[in-house]
This record gives C-alpha cells, sequence and structure tokens, in this order.
C-alpha cells in the first residue's frame, strides 16, 4: 500500500481540526496535508506558486475537498482537477456541510468520486471522517500513477 496521503482542503479551522482528529484516530500512517483554500489546493497538485520545487508532484491518494472555499471555490478546483491529464484520475471526495442537492448534482457531473454531508454531531462527524480514511487509504485501489 502507498504511503501517499490526504490533501484536505478546508477553510474552517474547527473543521480542519475535527476531521484531523478523526485522521488521527485510526493511526493511518500516511500523511495529511491541508490547503485552505482553492488555489493552495491547485498550487499544492501542480507544483505551482508556494509548492513550486521544480520536482514531479506526488499526488495524494485522494483529496477531501470543502465546496466553500476562498479564492477558488471548490467545484472549481474540481473542475480544474478534472481538465487536467495529471489529475483526471485522482480521486476527489467532496466533504462539506452544504445540504443543497444542486451542489452534489454538480459535484458528481464535475467528476467527484464522493459526496459527503459533514454531520452536525461531533461523534457522528469524527466516525464519517474515519471511515472516509479507511476506505481511501486502506480498502480502495487507487489509479496507478501516472
Amino acid at each position: 500500500m502507498s504511503k501517499r496521503g490526504i490533501l484536505l482542503v478546508e477553510d474552517n479551522p474547527q473543521d480542519e481540526m475535527l476531521i484531523l482528529r478523526g485522521l488521527r484516530k485510526i493511526n493511518l500512517a500516511n500523511q495529511i496535508d491541508v490547503a485552505r483554500d482553492g488555489q493552495q489546493a491547485l498550487d499544492y497538485l501542480f507544483g505551482e506558486g508556494e509548492f513550486a520545487t521544480g520536482e514531479a508532484v506526488e499526488l495524494p491518494t485522494v483529496v477531501l475537498l470543502d465546496i466553500a472555499l476562498p479564492r477558488l471555490s471548490g467545484l472549481e478546483v474540481l473542475t480544474r482537477l478534472r481538465a487536467d491529464p495529471r489529475t483526471r484520475l485522482l480521486p476527489v471526495v467532496i466533504l462539506t456541510s452544504s445540504d443543497e442537492e444542486r451542489d452534489r448534482i454538480r459535484s458528481y457531473e464535475g467528476g467527484a468520486n464522493s459526496f459527503v454531508r459533514k454531520p452536525l454531531d461531533f461523534a457522528e462527524f469524527a466516525e464519517t471522517v474515519a471511515n472516509l480514511g479507511i476506505y481511501w487509504l486502506a480498502t480502495n485501489e487507487p489509479p496507478p500513477e501516472r
């Protein structure tokens, strides 16, 4: 199993803390990186801006992507990821508090692999995130690295 990890794209510090706690609870050895807005997420994934090193980027195993983000929305990030051959197959889970059917439809139409609503209850939130981590990092077979 690859030790590639998770890119969490989340602008709410409280949600970030809960998500990180839920993922750490399951003791996965995978790295968890955080981007706090849509542009930072793209820079991270494409090795641009503050993440420019001149070397090939090792993509995470999965991206947990909020919809409501500063600078670029999660749906805009998703569109750009699916338009680029380097990230077209990268698993993306929309993890959002949105209860809007149109957001779910737009996410799947945009190529999201999953759409998960953030539970309001803390314990349920932690369990949901733990289950996501187990599935995407330990159970799911990711696409081959290119």
